[in-house]
């Protein structure tokens, strides 16, 4: 894995640079783990904007991923493939278990082609294999990490993600996560071992605004730029964004910085040390 740059024959290649992709051992994905997937243009149910400047974007399908793996305990995988996935940073790896199937999981670094993987609570701390927490030693790097019991992974799923178990008090793990936060998770819950692929993804430079329209980003304008109906910065003559009040939303409410949440979450007791 790497960053390839080009040689600059346009002023925009000058910046543009690409994964070399050189982790990837097949560009064919299995057929019967793909879904249409249709595009929302940023609009909800009702056909209103919900989150403004997305749209476009190059056609998808969707991948099948298994971020819940128990209901394979005990059962053996063999690696076929690592796979490229248009809709996430993170690569993802084929496996067929010993009984046939065929399924997607997150590819962790220095999971190979060929190798056995498992699941379930005696299976070895290895890259690939999944257990519970209660199982996995502190200082191991994890990922796919479930929040609650049987419900899949939801934490550190995206390229180069890893979480680690720094401690066990009791019935829960102190889990310290990519962005610093330091979270209470039940010995219960499981995770995947190792540190996720793609781990140069953050160092990679869009280089143009074309690769944005082709991921379905719309140009994101600045309210300073826009006319007064449409904005609260909107207007003047020439450049007015110097005598502007507090940043607010095209809707007026605060930004940068000001916290808006009003309420006190369940899950917050769980949170040990805020990433902040």
């Amino acid at each position: 894995m790497g960053i390839r740059q080009y040689k600059p024959r346009t002023p925009t290649q000058r910046w543009h640079s690409v994964s070399d992709f050189s982790e990837l051992t097949t560009d064919t994905p299995e057929k019967s783990l793909l879904r249409p997937l249709a595009k929302t243009g940023g609009r909800d149910a009702y056909g209103h904007v919900s989150m403004r400047f997305r749209g476009g974007g190059h056609k998808r399908r969707y991948r099948l991923v298994d971020f819940f793996r128990r209901d394979k305990a005990g059962v053996n995988a063999v690696v076929k493939s690592v796979e490229y996935d248009p809709n996430r940073s993170s690569r993802i790896s084929l496996v067929q278990y010993a009984d046939g199937e065929k399924r997607y999981i997150l590819w962790p670094e220095g999971l190979k082609v060929g190798e056995e993987i498992t699941a379930g609570p005696e299976a070895e701390v290895k890259p690939g294999n999944a257990m519970p927490l209660r199982s996995i030693p502190p200082g191991v790097m994890i990922h796919n990490v479930e929040l609650v019991k049987g419900r899949g992974g939801q934490l550190v799923r995206s390229a180069g993600g890893a979480a680690i178990i720094q401690a066990k008090e009791g019935e829960q793990a102190h889990v310290k996560l990519p962005s610093g936060e330091v979270r209470l998770v039940s010995l219960d819950c499981w995770a995947t071992i190792g540190q996720l692929g793609n781990v140069d993804h953050d160092a990679i430079s869009i280089g143009k605004a074309g690769r944005s329209r082709w991921m379905g980003r719309m140009p994101h304008v600045r309210g300073v730029a826009m006319n007064p109906i449409d904005h609260p910065h909107g207007g003047g003559e020439g450049k007015s964004g110097q005598g502007n009040p507090h940043p607010v939303s095209p809707w007026g409410w605060h930004t940068k910085g000001r916290k808006t949440r009003k309420r006190v979450k369940y899950s917050d007791r769980l949170i040990v040390k805020r990433r902040s």
